[in-house]
């Protein structure tokens, strides 16, 4: 089977990216299941469940997150609730909502889903490296294809994590840096690896935001309003051709799509 991995959607432009962009690329790549990354669908920081609609509307099948999840109270609800909406596994336990999912494909297969935070340089949370491997032992027998969201600052937390996982999931995808690597492989045992999938949204901008503005904030330390930037709308993220009887990967390539 055929897996979209979208990296983080960024406001506006970003959803706009993913509803006129995934139908050209599901049917060119005949992809079988989509996976985003949308922690920054509102405003460029949290999501709601608005919004939460209109990505699956799209064809989006799980959305994952990281730590701007709670940026907007009324997702609680909903992410107590609704699994295709996860919130990093390895916070505390009586956080509410779902560090991972298994979801039935459009062809029928069970994929499952973990969404996990990095501390470095980020929230001291549970230690990620143990929780996945519970998160692990609690869907395995549910799903032979795993796909794995690392949201997280540190490209060596990224790295060491996708070792740990190496032939135990199908894929293990970073996001968090709205920067695409260009280190995607296959693992000796079998699992896709990428260190960041990248962003999806206006690329005339630092990250997402209206470059003049976090110019000012760098060079006068002064507190200033980061809003949207506009300009230059793609979307970035990884294919990854799963076996699904195995679960191993066979191939993983970047994708970078410019909106005309």
């Amino acid at each position: 089977m055929r897996i979209l991995f979208i990296g983080d959607i960024v406001g506006e432009p970003g959803r706009k990216a993913v509803k006129e962009l995934v139908p050209k690329i599901t049917k060119r790549e005949k992809i079988n299941f989509i996976v985003a990354n949308g922690e920054n669908a509102a405003g460029g920081s949290g999501v709601t469940p608005a919004l939460v609609d209109e990505l699956l509307s799209y064809g989006v099948d799980v959305i994952t997150s990281g730590d701007h999840i709670w940026k907007r109270k009324e997702i609680i609800d909903r992410i107590t609730q609704d699994a295709r909406i996860l919130r990093p596994a390895n916070y505390p336990r009586e956080a509410p909502g779902f560090g991972s999912t298994v979801v039935q494909s459009k062809a029928g297969v069970d994929v499952g889903v973990i969404n996990i935070q990095g501390r470095v340089f980020m929230q001291a949370i549970e230690d990620p490296f143990r929780i996945v491997k519970s998160e692990l032992d609690r869907i395995k027998n549910k799903a032979r294809v795993i796909i794995v969201d690392v949201h997280a600052e540190a490209t060596s937390e990224k790295i060491a994590l996708g070792w740990l996982l190496d032939g135990l999931v199908s894929a293990v995808i970073g996001t968090h840096t709205h920067v695409q690597t260009a280190d995607e492989k296959i693992l000796p045992q079998g699992t896709a690896f990428l260190t960041d999938a990248g962003m999806t949204g206006p690329f005339d901008s630092v990250i997402g935001r209206n470059k003049e503005q976090i110019l000012t904030r760098f060079m006068t330390q002064m507190p200033t309003r980061f809003e949207m930037a506009e300009g230059d709308i793609q979307l970035h993220g990884a294919i990854i051709d799963i076996d699904e009887k195995t679960g191993r990967a066979n191939s993983i390539k970047r994708v970078q799509e410019k909106l005309e």
